[in-house]
């Protein structure tokens, strides 16, 4: 009775706390490991190409089931999955920091990245379920910002804990966080659900999509040992090719509730803004991973100072966020989408210029500064577009698949742009004279990071003319935007 008594009465601020503090873990996991990379690479014996599963296995299983949670909370009761979440979450975060060797990491990461496709959507469930009126915009204005921050500072975060303790502690930390959120969500947390809701879980459908691009994306990381001819890659694309074409005809024949409904792309404004989320989002995605390598391995810094060095990008993110939100009621959606990815492509190309005997000061600031707050300004346009033409029920569900295309177009990204990089490298190698020396391999590393800076470059050029295909109209009017936007700034903000 007193246990009913507590949920009952306990203080918004707390409740709101309960929330924030889940949402600040999970987004910033998505960051938190980059700066780390490098020294898990080492002591895992992980390549450079390999070690792309430790981040692609969080996105992948956080993308895939991210939507199967969004309605798990509705399902089944916020506090029970808020609970189950954290639980997973914290666990995971254990293994991950006890891992000792590469298959241990990665499969700990994608276990941790389903807790996070658990309890991320139930957060913002806890905070709808909880306050009303004028108050909500308020939280969620408040869940916004403690998740872009749990973003922006992830590398900072990433580099202080591995250069002062150890890159175990990147997850090691999350423990005392997550216990505490139990303890607290537990006690305090009244149970709430939708006791009309008959939607069932589409469980097929999220292990479906997730099975189908991990195998292409193994497929694509593959050819940096083998052709794109060889039988194990073939083999693999293949098998890509039969689970994503099975997703696309369970969800369109098959699934009664299916996770993906394929009417909601019937909105124009909702499809571009996808396509230029996957597409834009997967090359900034990508830059953080390669300047990462290039500011540890090129310019020689250590974690420490590594992490301060993406401090301005995080601030710049924060800065094209704040601006675009309010320019969004005097522009509309279109010109924001052109501008934000017309600055990216001219800092990519801008980026591509590094050589090893680049400065970070003269060469490397500016132009990732303005990728930066190229990103930051498509954040709210995004959003809005992706929920300005779909009925007011299906907001919650735009959100979720431009939140889940960010996420696959980061793995995608990363994947295409690791293996086109590689390649670079190989092929500077082997032009070599002579055996490699120290300063050659800087060159051949240095020309892959910038052959996928220019890539970058053109990837987020396909974005602008996307955007032209945006309807003229679309702007502020949706009143679903701010609902919408927080789940895009927390998700982009980690990269």
């Amino acid at each position: 009775m007193s246990s009913k008594k507590a949920h009952r009465h306990a203080p918004d601020g707390l409740i709101l706390a309960i929330a924030c503090v889940a949402q600040f873990m999970v987004v910033l996991d998505v960051s938190v490991v980059n700066v780390a990379l490098p020294h898990m690479g080492h002591d895992l014996h992980l390549s450079q190409a390999q070690a792309q599963w430790i981040i692609n296995a969080y996105v992948l299983t956080f993308a895939g089931f991210l939507l199967l949670g969004g309605r798990a909370a509705d399902l089944f009761g916020r506090r029970k999955v808020y609970l189950l979440g954290i639980g997973v979450f914290t666990l995971a975060s254990v293994a991950a920091g006890f891992a000792a060797t590469g298959p241990q990491m990665i499969a700990a990461r994608a276990i941790q990245g389903l807790g996070g496709a658990i309890l991320s959507p139930a957060t913002l469930t806890i905070i709808v379920t909880t306050f009303h009126g004028p108050r909500l915009p308020k939280a969620i204005g408040a869940w916004s910002a403690v998740a872009g921050a749990g973003g922006a500072v992830g590398g900072l975060a990433g580099g202080l804990l591995t250069g002062w303790a150890s890159w175990r502690w990147v997850f090691f930390v999350n423990v005392p966080f997550g216990i505490a959120a139990a303890v607290a969500a537990g006690l305090y947390l009244q149970e709430k659900r939708n006791r009309d809701a008959t939607v069932q879980l589409d469980v097929t459908g999220a292990v479906l999509v997730t099975g189908g691009l991990t195998a292409l994306i193994y497929g694509v990381v593959n050819t940096t040992t083998s052709s794109w001819t060889s039988p194990s890659t073939v083999a693999w694309l293949i098998v890509a090719a039969v689970v994503l074409t099975s997703f696309l005809f369970w969800e369109a024949r098959v699934a009664s509730h299916p996770l993906v409904p394929f009417r909601i792309f019937r909105s124009r404004p909702l499809s571009v803004a996808n396509v230029v989320m996957l597409l834009a989002g997967g090359a900034f995605f990508a830059m953080w991973y390669f300047l990462t390598y290039y500011f540890q391995n090129i310019l020689g810094y250590g974690a420490v100072r590594a992490g301060f060095a993406f401090l301005p990008m995080a601030l710049a993110i924060i800065a094209g966020a704040q601006l675009s939100s309010r320019l969004l009621v005097k522009t509309g959606v279109r010109p924001l989408l052109l501008v934000g990815s017309a600055f990216a492509t001219l800092g990519f190309l801008w980026l591509s210029r590094i050589n090893p005997e680049s400065s970070y000061w003269r060469d490397v600031l500016a132009p990732a500064f303005l990728c930066s707050f190229a990103m930051g300004l498509l954040f709210a346009p995004l959003a809005t577009a992706a929920t300005a033409k779909v009925d007011r029920a299906d907001a919650g569900l735009a959100s979720g698949i431009l939140n889940t295309a960010r996420q696959v177009g980061g793995s995608l990204s990363l994947a295409v742009l690791g293996t086109i990089a590689f390649d670079r490298t190989q092929s500077y190698l082997h032009a070599a004279a002579a055996p490699a020396s120290a300063r050659i391999a800087k060159l051949a590393y240095v020309a892959g990071y910038a052959r996928a800076f220019e890539i970058s470059a053109a990837i987020t050029l396909v974005a602008f003319v996307v955007s032209l295909g945006l309807p003229a109209k679309v702007g502020h009017h949706s009143s679903h935007a701010p609902a919408a936007n927080p789940a895009g700034t927390a998700a982009g903000a980690g990269h």
